[in-house]
């Protein structure tokens, strides 16, 4: 299904009702920003957490390996994976809650270095996996059919997709992330969860009003763009790779990749060479061949996102064929970390890196992020991929 008849169902008024209207007094216009958006910056970046980047000599230490590699773009954590938020900021929930766990003592200051640098910062929201809020909020929760609270593999509470309250309080975190300087909110989590236990979670009729999980994250996704690209920020969100090619993947995350590609600016699919099983795409191991896994989960993407009949030409930027009102770029994440709690693996440095993005820019696109959690990054790689295709 697509969002086309979901976006802000609001009544439109009979033509009789708006002539009787004229009578009246007329409503105040409402105000929309129109603040704009910087030059679009043809990202390739890397993943710091919040901690790293609030040690300086850390960060400067990062900084440092990133000049001459091409890399311009660096992704921190805004609101974390436990659901705190890394710095101090001026939010009537995040106050009430006390959601702040300040690890960047001055967010507008590392921003502005970044800046400085020409590195293009992008604000790490986690949306949905939200243990923080699930606890001070309870009743906006995810809750199991005997009402106890749901809690994943982790033991992490997750708050429910649906709800409205959700939706603002990451707007609401997503507003401030602009005004701290940030050029970008990029969602992560922005799904249900799927793990153990999760198909026993119960949702309230009044809380899904009809609607699927693909058309709450399709709604969620259109409210945060409209309300944050108001306020000159891009808007990405971060998707299972997996979703590309599997519709059963696709319904039980809540993320349809097509629909996505039309609702943000940035598409950013994990195709983390590990993160798929063994026969992906016809590769035995997929872990130990990283150009071939990425390469084909791009052609995946540029299947899905094209369509038939759409042609296969590409517009040379990674942008998509996709439906809704914009024309996302696909940036994927790749992968910097070893992956040895598989049985079949190998070590990931400069040449694997390298590898993957290579395969990027051969399957035509052309911007890229990279993984490694505990941000240790094989700067080699980036600095000696290739910047254009080699492969027809």
């Amino acid at each position: 299904e697509t969002s086309a008849g979901l976006e802000r169902n609001a009544a439109e008024e009979s033509t009789e009702e708006g002539a009787a209207a004229l009578t009246e007094k007329e409503p105040e216009p409402i105000a929309i920003s129109t603040i704009s958006r910087p030059e679009p910056v043809k990202v390739r970046g890397i993943y710091v957490s919040a901690y790293v980047a609030g040690t300086g000599n850390r960060m400067d230490e990062i900084l440092g390996q990133m000049e001459g590699t091409g890399l311009n773009a660096v992704v921190i954590d805004l609101k974390d994976d436990e659901g705190r938020i890394t710095c101090q900021m001026d939010s009537p929930l995040v106050n009430e809650i006390g959601a702040s766990r300040v690890l960047i003592q001055d967010m507008p200051g590392l921003i502005g270095r970044l800046k400085e640098r020409g590195i293009y910062p992008i604000a790490r929201v986690v949306a949905f996996r939200d243990p923080y809020l699930a606890e001070q909020k309870p009743e906006w929760s995810l809750h199991m059919a005997d009402g106890s609270v749901y809690r994943d593999g982790n033991g992490l509470a997750w708050v429910n997709p649906y709800r409205q309250e959700v939706w603002d309080y990451l707007v609401e975190v997503g507003k401030k992330a602009g005004e701290l300087g940030f050029a970008e909110v990029q969602f992560d989590y922005v799904r249900f969860s799927v793990d153990s236990g999760a198909e026993g979670v119960a949702f309230a009729p009044e809380d899904t009003q009809g609607r699927s999980k693909t058309e709450a994250i399709s709604q969620f996704m259109d409210y945060a763009y409209d309300e944050l690209s108001r306020e000159g920020l891009y808007v990405s969100a971060d998707v299972f790779g997996t979703i590309i090619r599997s519709g059963q993947d696709a319904q039980a995350v809540g993320q349809d990749y097509r629909e996505m590609a039309g609702q943000v600016d940035y598409l950013c699919p994990m195709i983390y060479p590990s993160h798929y099983g063994d026969g992906s795409f016809g590769i035995e191991h997929p872990d130990t061949q990283p150009y071939d896994t990425v390469y084909q989960a791009l052609l995946g993407s540029r299947e899905a996102l094209e369509g038939p009949g759409d042609g296969d030409e590409n517009t040379g930027d990674g942008s998509t064929g996709a439906e809704g009102d914009r024309q996302a770029v696909v940036r994927p994440w790749l992968q910097d970390f070893t992956a040895s709690y598989l049985d079949h693996y190998i070590d990931y440095g400069d040449e694997e890196v390298r590898a993957q993005i290579q395969a990027v820019y051969d399957a035509g696109y052309e911007e890229w992020l990279l993984w490694d959690a505990g941000v240790s990054y094989h700067f080699g790689g980036a600095a000696e991929a290739p910047v254009e295709r080699t492969a027809e």
